[in-house]
């Protein structure tokens, strides 16, 4: 699209109907203008350590989370969290703000604040690709933002700038985010609005902390030689999976247009890749160019294709490949080949994505199939035996498209051959994967049929044709209504790749250049002269958008508005879908430097223009003639009823997290309070990514755990609260941290529904008749001479009614001219096997269209005073998706076990060191199991009732020593058929698998025995204490196979405990022998000490007094020995004494006799 608006001659009077025709079709009266103003949100995002800088932005790669929340909870005592658990944050804040037209933004968020606005956050996180790292689940938080002051300097004396905060959470194996924007209902009126917050894993952080690419430089300057008048070029990505797109095309240069929101913002980076020239004589190029033709994004990695080199570059990632540190440059593929064309795959399946890239020379009529994992990239060349010109028989060939369809494993090929230099022919072909073969499926004419002014002709090959000759470009496959397009200057359309119709509104005269598909049942074209064309897919009318009189109509009206979306000399880049609207990125050539703008493509106002333009008259109401304008539309008023509750059949998970109450007057939040936000939230995904244990909580809710024993508190945390108390200055609330079970429809179908086997979806569709939409007629049906006919009807479109039926009950209101529509959706169970929760989904679809309504009805949606949405009516799609629902998983039911065996076995005992999470079950004691079907979704949590095989896997007699075990081990522990005498256990149930190898059981089963036989395991299991030894089987439990009640394969491992196990009969007698010898010995030992004791006790007495006395002999004569020498002296010396004495006795007179007797 060169210039927005082509040249169409007309006449001044022309000129003047239709502007005045614009001024009639305006949505509200355009001289009111001031009436209301419209507001938009702005988000961008903020690192952790910048929260509160004024102005600040910052680009989504940084993916560690931080543990700098940590200390902050360790400050909140007397709160209902336990502070000793691991509380981290996230690297980034999501910054809110709203902006309304003239008037400074920062005044408004301070007006929104203070009447009680306050934005509520939903992020939503995408589903990874590899499902078999990863669990597949559809995920929401729903968060309200915080205020928060601006850290710039304020003399105010409340607050000056401010903004509303919420954590941006991350989470494992998702990339994809978004975040929907909505009021709380005070406050202006701000409509909702959809950002994509998706991480860039292909910047880096240098050391001098500037951020930049990792593909390349980053260009500052849209220079206009980039985009102006230069072709617009298709956008190519993995539906729903990539964060970031990419775009090539630019004339003359290896730069891309990179962008991680959809085009909100974008950068211009020119590649580092090396740009050589490797044509050989098998490669034949007309020249060198630096343009990059192709450009691929998947979940992780990025394709281009310049020239005929092919080159990828895998990003960072560390939430998708854990220890990925990414490509690190440009990795060039296929570097012998010669590849003209790159063809993406839309949908990922069994885990990868995929690409294919088309070879011409040497390897002619050969496709490089690319796989995907983890962003390890490996192609193989297809066909693996033969090209496809050979199994064809033809020479020259050349494939011209290539189309993977995932659920068939099938590569469908548009391919050319040569019958003579004047005559071609085009095959499509089909090669299947699995079996290596090749088929024609569908012979295009060599003329372009003559439709003779039908809308449609179903080509049988009795029709006539034109001169011009079919010329085809490519095709394109939707797996969810199974529509395959041929398109080149012709559009040819099947729903069995056998049977093909010629859509002849598109004229013979253009040649399309590339096909937009939604994915919902729309779809643009893009012409090689840069013209847009509509298909509303199940119906056969193709509307021209632009150039247009209705575009001129709507280019009118914008101008009248003064939008700076819109200019007389633009440039389409590409066309693209986002959320089922279609969007355009142009480029407009300012004076000073070019710009990129997204804007929306109004579909249904240039369908209304279109119609309008040709269908109104002129009224006399009074004195005065009014135009007025016919509609096609065969009703007024449609509406979805009976709508049942949507997490059920959409499977969306969602939590709630407010921000913990603040004790601060104005309510402003401060850094510590919102990193406790950041930690709460954290640590409530961290609960739900943990919700998978085997042992069924008493509670069916991921977060009963967190606040189980803190929740008789909630009374004295709240007076904590409310008299000012709190630590911190912060409350947490714990009924703000909760899963939701119980969403209520929103007047709209699912974006998609999951269906187990045999389920059913219902709805009702009301419908008001224009006009009278009744009418008699004559039957004698039912012996009634007059029959109530509608000319309200309804159509049903299933895409694989072999899977899918649906059943319709009209109920017709005569008194209100409508007419009910009942309508039940229901599997057929029959085209789908077991899987796992989520895992290889069937894609289909259901299209409801009310007669006449196609490109006709429009719907007015009112959203304020001036804003309205223009919808299409009376066509819905509803993708549905059938297997094994994600969300759901068995579990064993730990608490009725422990009921049901204490019941039967009329005791129980558990272990000595009893464990809760582990409860023990005795081995002699009949063993119940009972397991639940817990929905993660919806909240239900219901027991199995179907059927399962029970295996011992693995086991030990500690934890420690736990291993698993092989094949033939599990079959000898676990057969019936086992003669090797290995059983672990058995059970009087006779069911069993059809090669009888394994015993079926149910809830009503009788329980298992536990055998222990002679070469399993767990006989002869040595005890490491004084009791009876234990041992940890690991159990499997499945029902694949086995169980015809859903299309679940559930599978289940958990340990059991069992304790009191008997030990065998050699080392039973063993253990007898040598306890009775011991007993023995030490009965003769106390008998033989029994009588021997008096006489041991004789001879110590004995013995004791022999020492004593050679010890007192030998202290006698030691003694006596000393005492002598000292006797000697005394004598001496006592002598002389005595004759002194003596002479003082004479002296005196005679002695007594006593004395002398002493003496």
């Amino acid at each position: 699209m060169s210039v927005a608006s082509a040249a169409w001659p007309r006449g001044r009077a022309l000129w003047a109907l239709w502007a005045l025709l614009a001024v009639l079709l305006a949505p509200w009266r355009l001289w009111a203008f001031n009436d209301f103003q419209k507001c938009t949100w702005q988000v961008v995002l903020n690192k952790f350590e910048r929260l509160g800088e004024h102005g600040a932005s910052d680009r989504f790669y940084d993916q560690e989370l931080l543990d700098r929340v940590g200390r902050m909870f360790r400050m909140l005592v007397d709160s209902p969290i336990d502070r000793h658990e691991k509380y981290l944050g996230f690297p980034y804040y999501l910054k809110i703000n709203y902006s309304c037209e003239g008037q400074p933004s920062e005044d408004l968020v301070r007006q929104g604040h203070l009447t009680g606005l306050k934005p509520v956050v939903l992020v939503t996180f995408q589903s990874p690709v590899n499902f078999y790292r990863w669990k597949i689940e559809q995920l929401q938080i729903q968060m309200e933002a915080a205020p928060f002051r601006s850290k710039e300097l304020c003399s105010a004396e409340e607050v000056c700038v401010m903004s509303w905060y919420t954590p941006m959470p991350i989470k494992n194996g998702s990339v994809v985010m978004r975040v929907d924007i909505s009021s709380n209902g005070l406050g202006p009126f701000i409509p909702n609005e959809r950002f994509y917050v998706n991480i860039n894993g292909f910047l880096k952080q240098e050391q001098d902390a500037r951020i930049r690419f990792t593909v390349g430089d980053e260009l500052l300057e849209l220079l206009p030689r980039y985009f102006l008048n230069a072709p617009s070029r298709v956008l190519w990505y993995t539906v729903d999976q990539s964060p970031v797109l990419i775009l090539g095309g630019i004339p003359n240069e290896k730069s891309i247009l990179l962008t991680d929101t959809n085009f909100k913002d974008f950068s211009l980076v020119e590649l580092s890749i090396d740009s050589c020239w490797v044509g050989s004589f098998y490669c034949p190029q007309a020249g060198f160019t630096a343009t990059i033709y192709d450009a691929v994004t998947t979940e992780s990695t990025l394709f281009i294709r310049q020239n005929q080199l092919v080159y990828y570059f895998t990003g960072t990632y560390y939430t998708l490949h854990e220890s990925n540190e990414g490509s690190g440059k440009w990795v060039r593929v296929l570097a012998n080949e010669c590849i003209k064309r790159l063809c993406p795959v839309y949908f990922h399946s069994n885990g990868s994505e995929y690409i294919m890239a088309l070879t011409t020379g040497k390897h002619e009529g050969y496709v490089h199939f690319g796989t995907i994992t983890d962003g390890h990239v490996s192609f193989e060349m297809l066909p693996r035996h033969w090209s496809v010109c050979q199994k064809l028989a033809v020479s020259p060939c050349f494939i011209i498209w290539a189309v993977f369809i995932s659920d068939e494993s099938t590569i469908l090929l548009l391919v050319e051959s040569e019958v003579t230099p004047i005559k071609k022919l085009h095959h499509v072909v089909s090669y299947s994967l699995a079996t290596d073969d090749l088929e024609i499926i569908y012979v295009l004419p060599e003329f372009i049929p003559d439709a003779r002014g039908l809308e449609c002709l179903t080509i049988l090959g009795t029709e006539s044709y034109t001169s011009v000759p079919m010329v085809p470009r490519g095709m394109f496959f939707n797996p969810y209504n199974n529509l395959l397009f041929i398109w080149g200057n012709f559009l040819l359309q099947s729903y069995n790749m056998e049977n093909f119709m010629y859509l002849a509104d598109f004229p013979k005269e253009l040649t399309i250049k590339y096909l937009v598909n939604s994915f919902q049942g729309e779809m643009a074209i893009v012409t090689e002269n840069e013209e847009i064309w509509y298909l509303l897919e199940g119906s056969y009318q193709v509307h021209r958008l632009f150039p247009s009189k209705s575009w001129e109509i709507h280019i009118s009206l914008q101008a009248m508005h003064q939008s700076s979306l819109y200019s007389s000399n633009e440039t389409m880049v590409t066309l693209f879908y986002e959320d089922s609207k279609l969007y355009q990125l142009v480029y407009f050539p300012d004076e000073q430097r070019g710009r990129l703008v997204k804007r929306l493509v109004p579909v249904e106002r240039l369908l209304m223009y279109k119609q309008h333009s040709k269908r109104y008259h002129l009224e006399r109401k009074g004195g005065h003639l009014m135009l007025a304008f016919s509609s096609l539309c065969p009703f007024t008023v449609l509406r979805l009823r009976n709508l049942p509750n949507p997490q059920a059949y959409s499977r969306q998970e969602r939590y709630r997290a407010q921000p913990p109450y603040i004790l601060e007057p104005g309510g402003f939040h401060t850094e510590k309070s919102l990193a406790v936000y950041q930690g709460l939230v954290y640590y409530l995904l961290w609960l739900h990514s943990k919700y998978d244990k085997p042992y069924a909580d008493p509670v069916h809710d991921p977060t009963w755990r967190w606040w189980k024993n803190k929740k008789q508190d909630q009374d004295y945390y709240f007076y904590l609260a409310s008299n000012g108390l709190s630590a911190g200055g912060v409350h947490i609330d714990m009924d703000s941290y909760e899963k939701i079970y119980n969403l209520k429809p929103e007047y709209k179908l699912p974006e998609r529904i999951f269906l187990d086997k045999g389920n059913s979806y219902r709805f009702s569709i009301f419908l008001t008749a224009r006009g009278h939409g009744f009418k008699t007629m004559q039957s004698v049906v039912m012996g009634s001479a007059f029959r109530l006919h509608s000319r309200l009807q309804v159509g049903m479109v299933l895409a694989d009614p072999g899977c899918l039926e649906v059943v319709v009950a009209r109920e017709i209101l005569i008194n209100r001219n409508s007419v009910l529509f009942s309508i039940t959706l229901k599997d057929k169970m029959v085209c789908y096997g077991q899987g796992i929760s989520g895992h290889h989904l069937l894609k289909t679809s259901l299209m409801v269209k009310v007669v006449g309504s196609s490109g006709n009805c429009f719907q007015n949606t009112h959203l304020g005073l001036r804003l309205q949405v223009l919808e299409l009516e009376g066509n819905l799609m509803v993708p549905v998706l059938i297997g094994c629902p994600p969300g759901k998983r068995l579990a064993f039911d730990i608490t009725y076990t422990l009921k049901y065996n204490r019941l039967q076995n009329k005791h129980y005992f558990d272990c000595i060191n009893m464990d809760p999470e582990m409860p023990c079950f005795l081995f002699r004691d009949i063993f119940y199991p009972f397991f639940l079907i817990q929905d993660l979704v919806t909240g239900d949590s219901g027991s199995f009732q179907g059927s399962f095989v029970l295996k011992v896997v693995g086991g030990g007699p500690s934890l420690d020593s736990i291993r698993d075990y092989s094949d033939e081990e599990i079959y000898r522990f676990n057969s019936p058929l086992d003669k090797t005498n290995s059983l672990i256990w058995t059970t009087r149930t006779t069911r069993t698998t059809k090669d009888s190898a394994f015993h079926i059981l149910s809830h009503r089963s009788s329980g298992i025995e536990w055998l222990c036989m002679e070469n399993s395991p767990c006989h002869d299991t040595i005890p490491k204490r004084f009791f009876a030894p234990d041992f940890f089987f690991k159990v499997l439990v499945s029902n694949r196979d086995v169980d015809t009640s859903t299309y679940c394969d559930y599978q289940l491992i958990f340990l059991l405990h069992v304790h009191g196990l008997p030990l065998s009969s050699k080392r039973a007698l063993f253990i007898v022998i040598v306890a009775t010898s011991l007993f023995l010995g030490l009965v003769l030992f106390y008998i033989i000490f029994c009588l021997l004791w008096p006489f041991v006790v004789k001879a110590c007495n004995f013995l004791r007094w022999k020492i004593n006395s050679l010890i007192a002999t030998e202290s006698y004569y030691t003694y006596a020995a000393s005492s002598g020498s000292c006797s000697l002296r005394s004598w001496t010396m006592s002598r002389e004494i005595s004759r002194a004495g003596s002479k003082v006795v004479e002296k005196a007179g005679p002695k007594q006799p006593w004395e002398q007797l002493h003496t």
